[in-house]
């Protein structure tokens, strides 16, 4: 792959590039796409719409890939190396342009923030950002990529003999997970002795409560919690702080918390179809995240359309999270507002019990969180539930969870 101080293939900057889809099968097969990656970031290929191994025609639909990149959305001096669809947690899943520059950056910083370049394992699915930027990543290390066969599933045994051939190879090693893998592989324990001897473990795709990230750490494994989306490229924040060249800006409010803001090299142009995108403004990308820094770090609440709004309250979900998921009969919660007519919204809580057969008493549970959350934060209602539904790479679908649990 040409090196940054290399001039780019040249083409004619009044032709309309095309974009096209790029089914990532799963698995070890995944490293079939490198070439068409490698072209894309290259400059001298098509954009690349990466979506699941059966083509999903409803997100090439939704991405009008009949239609070249419009005005704006290429440049032949950085072009649209990739255009990700967002998961749709809020609406129509949206589509993120983003630079060969921008993926660069990210995975160049990723290397110098871990100690150096690496060899990687794919553990997740390579159509969203965080599984794409493995790929990268091992593109730009020069590394053979790894991967675990996903053809039943992750499960843990097929994730320890990927990562025995992972390690076999000299230097050093790192691999990415979302917090659901990760606790499966600690229970396991010959794919969690594998993973303590990775040089570093990306953690991200969805909120870590801190019972898992110390359970992992106590284990030895080296833990790195990332904080990021497609529309920066994946992890931009790594251990609440910054990679090279990003920039964090929380617009705090009396109680030092307020909506996240980030900018840098590794940000997206915009979305695919809006000439005008509101969350990309003066160089910065609004989140819609609430966060705040803690010393030197940043700490994120969650979404700030996730926010309940109890009796004229606001509920942030995540510290009430923390608090359930700190039980030791707990093993997963996911919090949420629904309509209450009395309060406006009520606080739920939908938990996953570490004995699915002898569940922790509703009243320990609600306790805990009266008395370190206060009053208001205090579930209404709490329903135990076999596994949370999942969305994209990893985050508890809280729209299915709403329309179950507001019935």
């Amino acid at each position: 792959m040409p090196s940054a101080r290399e001039p780019r293939p040249t083409r004619d900057p009044l032709q309309a590039r095309e974009l096209r889809p790029l089914p990532v099968p799963a698995g070890p097969q995944a490293s079939t796409v490198l070439p068409a990656l490698r072209r894309a970031l290259d400059g001298d290929g098509p954009a690349l719409l990466p979506v699941a191994p059966d083509g999903d025609t409803s997100t090439v639909e939704a991405m009008d890939v009949s239609t070249p990149l419009r005005s704006g959305e290429d440049d032949p001096a950085d072009p649209t190396a990739l255009v990700i669809a967002t998961s749709g947690s809020t609406g129509t899943p949206k589509g993120v342009l983003l630079p060969a520059s921008a993926l660069r950056a990210s995975a160049e910083a990723t290397h110098r923030g871990l100690g150096g370049p690496g060899h990687w394992l794919l553990a997740m699915p390579a159509h969203h950002i965080a599984g794409i930027q493995v790929l990268v990543r091992a593109l730009l290390a020069k590394t053979p990529l790894e991967a675990v066969d996903a053809s039943a599933g992750f499960r843990p045994d097929r994730f320890a003999a990927a990562a025995r051939r992972t390690l076999a190879a000299p230097g050093r090693h790192y691999t990415a997970l979302v917090p659901t893998q990760l606790r499966r592989i600690l229970d396991d324990p010959e794919a969690s002795a594998a993973l303590c001897e990775f040089d570093a473990v990306l953690l991200g795709g969805a909120a870590t409560p801190p019972a898992l990230r110390e359970q992992a750490t106590a284990a030895g494994v080296r833990v790195v919690t990332t904080y990021g989306m497609s529309e920066t490229a994946g992890g931009c924040v790594y251990d609440g702080v910054p990679l090279d060249g990003v920039r964090l800006h929380v617009e705090a409010a009396e109680d030092g918390s307020g909506p996240v803001a980030l900018a840098g090299p590794t940000l997206a142009r915009g979305y695919r179809g809006q000439d005008v995108a509101s969350a990309f403004r003066d160089g910065w990308f609004h989140t819609g995240d609430l966060g705040r820094v803690n010393g030197d770090r940043l700490e994120i609440l969650g979404r700030a359309d996730d926010v309940i709004i109890t009796g004229g309250v606001n509920v942030a979900p995540v510290l009430v999270e923390r608090v359930l998921t700190e039980h030791p009969g707990v093993r997963e919660a996911c919090v949420l507002g629904v309509d209450d007519p009395e309060w406006g919204q009520a606080v739920v809580a939908a938990v996953v019990p570490t004995d699915p057969e002898a569940p922790p008493p509703v009243a320990d549970l609600r306790r805990s969180v009266r008395e370190r959350a206060g009053a208001p934060s205090t579930p209404k209602r709490i329903e135990f539930l076999a596994e949370l539904p999942l969305r994209g790479p990893g985050k508890p679908d809280r729209r299915s969870l709403r329309a179950t649990l507001g019935q």
